[in-house]
């Protein structure tokens, strides 16, 4: 990876879309239909640059708790 990518990159999307359904980390752990971590749910949150496949596990995820169809430009601003 190059030395010069920024991997911290601020609040994301889908920390105020998981505010406005009131769902906490765990939340997503519990209803995903594939091994998840409250880890990878802060991660995503908090602006932790995240693998391709484990942003599609947190969209799987979200869109499964919260009943909507989200794409992954909904929840990531990078």
């Amino acid at each position: 990876m190059n030395p010069e990518t920024e991997r911290n990159l601020g609040e994301q999307p889908i920390a105020q879309i998981m505010r406005k359904h009131n769902l906490k980390p765990h939340d997503l752990v519990a209803i995903s239909s594939v091994e998840m971590t409250h880890k990878m749910v802060s991660r995503a949150c908090k602006g932790r640059r995240l693998t391709l496949n484990t942003q599609s596990i947190v969209l799987a995820s979200l869109n499964r708790a919260t009943g909507q169809n989200y794409s992954l430009r909904d929840l990531f601003n990078y």
